[in-house]
């Protein structure tokens, strides 16, 4: 697989990648744009949240050289007779933004999901200003369902919606 031309890996992440995972995560929580998580939120607290156990997977995006570019969990969205339905989260690297990453990570978490017999994914809370994401989701068919205004706080746009998109998958 390639990401701009650049020959990517995606696999599983394992704790061993924790400390390549937790820079992306730590500066897109930080800049409190597109993800609800405390800005102060401890690496241990972080690990717990992102490394998803099983039915679910957190898997990684490595460069050529085992550098993590980015990061993705999915999962059932909801346990027990929602488990049918799942949902995905990502965070690319600041500095691989804009090079094909998300979308590497957004076709594998869809075939993924579609492999694992899920029969949607439903993502619960897509920040309306996050734009690069909504137009991706978009792009592989994922429809707004609902939008919850004034939902999410941006430092930068202040009160914002936050999107309900789903994909079907049957």
């Amino acid at each position: 697989m390639t990401a701009a031309g650049v020959p990517v890996d995606i696999r599983p992440a394992t704790q061993a990648d924790w400390p390549g995972i937790w820079p992306i995560f730590q500066a897109i929580v930080v800049q409190q744009e597109t993800y609800a998580y405390d800005p102060d939120i401890s690496s241990d607290r972080g690990r717990t949240l992102w490394l998803e156990p099983p039915p679910g997977l957190t898997v990684v995006l490595e460069d050529d050289r085992g550098g993590i570019l980015g990061t993705a969990k999915m999962g059932p969205n909801r346990p027990g007779a929602g488990a049918h339905i799942g949902t995905a989260s990502f965070m690319v690297a600041p500095a691989a933004q804009g090079r094909g990453v998300g979308r590497a990570l957004a076709e594998y978490a869809v075939e993924w999901h579609r492999e694992n017999g899920y029969r949607g994914i439903q993502f619960n809370a897509v920040v309306e200003t996050n734009t690069a994401a909504v137009h991706l989701w978009q792009s592989l068919g994922f429809e707004i369902l609902a939008t919850v205004p004034g939902a999410f706080l941006s430092p930068t746009h202040g009160y914002v919606g936050l999107h309900v998109m789903f994909l079907g998958l049957d």
